[in-house]
């Protein structure tokens, strides 16, 4: 009885183990789709509404949900506690800390680190330019997640099942 019960601990183990991962192939496409909507609404706040660099940061946290919102509020803040840190030094920091709790993988953060050197430091139609620059880096980005989405998520939950099996097999 007791290793039944143990197998049935093992098999949902592995079930949740490649649940968990496959999950985290749906999530990286869902997360660069809300990237692409806060840069579009960035270039908004600077291209139309003019708005001051550390309020439209705030403007597009609210609108998009958690992970990526804590990071343009941790940028916006950080812009408005007077520190004299420069916007290139706050983006930096927040994202190589926050960058963890997302789903996402280097090839979009090489692409928001470059859009966060150039923020701040020059006109507008320059930081327009690095804005839509980003968004294209983006796009290709997701592409790329929505296909590895589709080739690797399937594969992660029943490998997870299949490999809890192969352990209550073994158990037995």
């Amino acid at each position: 009885m007791l290793k039944l019960i143990g197998a049935a601990l093992v098999l949902f183990a592995g079930t949740m183990i490649g649940f968990a991962q496959g999950a985290r192939f749906a999530e990286r496409p869902r997360q660069i789709r809300h990237l692409l909507h806060a840069l579009q609404r960035l270039e908004t706040e600077i291209g139309y509404g003019q708005t001051p660099l550390p309020e439209a940061l705030q403007r597009v946290a609210q609108a998009i949900p958690k992970p990526l919102s804590a990071l343009f509020a941790q940028v916006a803040s950080a812009l408005r506690s007077g520190t004299g840190v420069t916007v290139r030094e706050c983006w930096e920091r927040t994202f190589a800390d926050g960058w963890p709790s997302t789903s996402m993988r280097g090839g979009e953060r090489e692409a928001l680190l470059r859009l966060g050197a150039t923020l701040g430091g020059s006109g507008k139609e320059d930081q327009l330019k690095h804005v839509r620059l980003a968004m294209l880096q983006l796009q290709a980005e997701e592409t790329a997640a929505r296909e590895e989405q589709q080739k690797y998520e399937k594969l992660s939950r029943s490998l997870g099942v299949l490999g809890a099996a192969l352990v209550v097999i073994l158990m037995l």
